[in-house]
């Protein structure tokens, strides 16, 4: 029998998620309450504004029919205001714009609208794992820049070969990052410019977590350096900025070659994102610009305290991210990432993600999502505090 399966889906995702939602399956199963702090998704909705949007637009009845595949005029026009607001960058909603089912959508279509198979495309490592999957769809051959500690998470541009960047047609990064929580600065970006266009490279920069910053720090777009959109493009989200990650609702921004690639391509395979979530889409972003607005960032930052100063007092060294809903923590020695992940669910029953699983580079270290009130996350906090007491003698904590 001819199988039904194509081999390129062995190499999608990372079996460690599948692995991961199986102990949490079991450990449910054993009666235990689990707290998951695995999967990035917000715990709570969008503003009662955006919400009451929403619901007025899904009651028109004539907002049901295809919405187009680039986003409305006017879903585009605002997210214009918006990043001129945010970042001071002009856009032309007309061709720098285009609206996405969800950031996820746009990163795993890009290779396909700008790359040929056998081409190279450079991507962090850790990184997100559609950064690598979309290759796999796309037939082009990544090469993974490694991101470490020591460089503050940040690509050693100057290390990439030069037969690599001879080949390349983008290099991908994400600041603030998932999984690492670091951040680049303004002077990056800059530099990151000029090495694009020195290399005839295309900038392809994940910013969905700009908003969530923390101790006065304020994410910037590439897009801020002078000339930047000659040479990159930026994909932002309104899942975790607004809360609205359910809706599928994000968009992408910058050169307009690759912008109308990717909406030529789209074009011939959706129909676009539904016309009453791009009416609340447009709410979230008005409601962001009036005066005294709620960030969601005072929210994270609280949820990242608890979780920190609470993880040091119990002996676990883990330096306070800048940005992101997210901690990298570094794993005590004696532990591989995957060991310590499924010990730390059955033992003390809650959800952290093993760093692997985001690239060779991650191990080492596990993830921790912020995702869950703060009570939840003190009785986390306490849970993996007695945990540690237990395995502290052999791990060297």
């Amino acid at each position: 029998m001819k199988k039904r399966e194509s081999k390129r889906l062995a190499e999608l995702g990372s079996a460690i998620f599948s692995e991961v939602a199986q102990w949490k399956r079991e450990v449910i199963a054993r009666g235990i309450d689990v707290i998951d702090l695995g999967i990035g998704s917000p715990d709570r909705g969008p503003s009662e504004r955006v919400r009451r949007a929403l619901s007025e637009a899904a009651a028109d009845p004539t907002l049901y029919g295809y919405p187009g595949t680039e986003g409305t005029l006017a879903f585009r026009q605002t997210v214009a205001a918006w990043y001129d607001y945010r970042f001071g960058v002009k856009l032309d909603p007309e061709t720098e714009v285009v609206a996405l089912m969800g950031s996820q959508d746009g990163l795993s279509h890009l290779a396909l609208a700008v790359t040929d198979p056998g081409d190279v495309a450079i991507v962090p490592d850790p990184g997100y794992p559609i950064y690598a999957a979309s290759l796999v769809i796309a037939g082009v051959t990544p090469y993974l820049v490694p991101l470490c500690a020591e460089h503050d998470f940040l690509p050693q541009l100057d290390r990439i070969p030069a037969d690599v960047l001879k080949q390349a047609k983008f290099i991908l990064l994400n600041y603030p990052s998932n999984p690492l929580s670091a951040v680049a600065t303004l002077p990056f970006f800059e530099r990151l410019v000029d090495f694009a266009r020195q290399h005839d490279l295309l900038i392809v920069h994940d910013i969905a977590y700009s908003e969530m910053a923390f101790d006065g720090f304020r994410p910037p777009s590439v897009l801020e350096v002078e000339g930047a959109k000659d040479v990159a493009v930026e994909f932002h989200s309104l899942s975790k900025s607004f809360n609205m990650a359910g809706c599928r609702i994000a968009f992408m921004v910058g050169q307009p070659e690759a912008v109308r690639a990717l909406r030529t391509l789209k074009s011939n395979i959706d129909y676009g994102v539904f016309l009453a979530v791009q009416r609340a889409g447009i709410e979230a972003m008005r409601e962001d610009m009036e005066p005294g607005s709620v960030s969601v960032a005072a929210l994270y930052q609280r949820r990242r305290d608890i979780v920190v100063e609470g993880l040091n007092a119990a002996g676990w060294a883990i330096p306070k991210p800048k940005a992101s809903m997210f901690i990298w923590a570094p794993i005590p020695h004696g532990w591989t990432s995957r060991q310590i992940s499924r010990e730390m669910l059955y033992t003390a029953g809650v959800v952290v993600i093993p760093g692997d699983a985001f690239g060779k580079e991650g191990e080492g270290y596990v993830r921790i999502a912020l995702v869950q009130e703060e009570d939840r996350l003190l009785e986390a906090v306490r849970r993996i505090g007695e945990f540690l007491r237990v395995i502290g003698k052999k791990s060297g904590l």
